[in-house]
């Protein structure tokens, strides 16, 4: 496995040279993406509920879905105070402060949920 990783660093930026940029995504994007990995891990977190009868892992369930609610709730309050910054005014300063935003609301990258990929 070492092996694999040291050649692989050596190897990327050739490939990276080959495949194309991804375009950046908006602040906006960003969070809309991330409310719509919350939906799903809240989605996979109800349904691991539903299917479990040991009570260890209907505690687990529980505190998954509680974790979920919370920061799908945390999503939607920023993506209403970003709708209203748009609608307030679109000046350079309330750009930086959605920046600002999406960059504390993205610090986990990847899938939310431990149970499934």
């Amino acid at each position: 496995m070492k092996t694999y990783f040291s050649l692989k660093r050596f190897l990327k930026p050739t490939q990276e040279a080959a495949e194309p940029e991804k375009p950046l995504l908006t602040p906006r994007e960003k969070l809309l993406a991330d409310i719509e990995k919350t939906q799903h891990a809240l989605e996979v977190a109800y349904c691991g509920f539903d299917y479990v009868t040991d009570p260890d892992l209907i505690d687990c369930y529980i505190y998954e879905v509680n974790s979920a609610l919370k920061r799908y709730r945390f999503l939607l309050q920023q993506a209403e105070r970003m709708q209203s910054l748009e609608n307030t005014d679109s000046s350079s300063e309330n750009l930086f402060m959605e920046h600002e935003l999406v960059s504390q609301l993205c610090p986990i990258p990847g899938n939310l949920s431990l149970h499934h990929n």
